[in-house]
């Protein structure tokens, strides 16, 4: 929980730090096999309900960052995860000065590829066997997006 951590809206949702309040839902949502934990809160509008979690991992030294990402099962299918990945990765542009943004998904979650692809995200490879997962090594699929593609897709603005 950090207090330098902005607050950002998109017209559903609003990004915001954590707070001792959320513990419980956190607990449900890290709970959930399909999904891990993040840094800024996801919340409904108006209601504040959370619904997941989105957030950078700055590399500030190479002007890059990994997304990550999750949204609780009950709430997929909404546009959810990629409004308020959309609001992180234009704020990464934006505000930090990033020049790339990647992100990875197992390709059991295809879902998650294409959150990564309504981002503007190119598919860049296979991690072979990447990560140890729950007793088995899994694959990871790799997109990113630079600046130069963001502005391209008029985002900058």
């Amino acid at each position: 929980m950090s207090d330098d951590l902005p607050v950002l809206e998109t017209e559903r949702l609003v990004l915001r730090s954590f707070t001792a309040a959320d513990a419980k839902r956190v607990q449900e949502l890290a709970g959930e096999r399909d999904i891990a934990s993040a840094t800024l809160a996801v919340t409904l509008k108006p209601s504040g309900l959370v619904v997941g979690s989105v957030a950078l991992f700055v590399e500030k030294e190479h002007h890059r960052a990994e997304l990550g990402y999750l949204v609780a099962k009950e709430h997929w299918n909404h546009g959810h995860c990629t409004e308020a990945a959309q609001a992180l990765v234009s704020f990464g542009f934006r505000n930090l000065d990033l020049n790339r943004i990647q992100a990875m998904h197992v390709p059991r979650n295809p879902g998650s590829g294409r959150v990564m692809e309504k981002l503007g995200m190119t598919r860049e490879g296979l991690l072979r066997q990447h990560v140890y997962n729950r007793g088995v090594f899994e694959d990871l699929v790799m997109y990113s997006i630079l600046r130069s593609d963001f502005e391209a897709a008029g985002k900058a603005g």
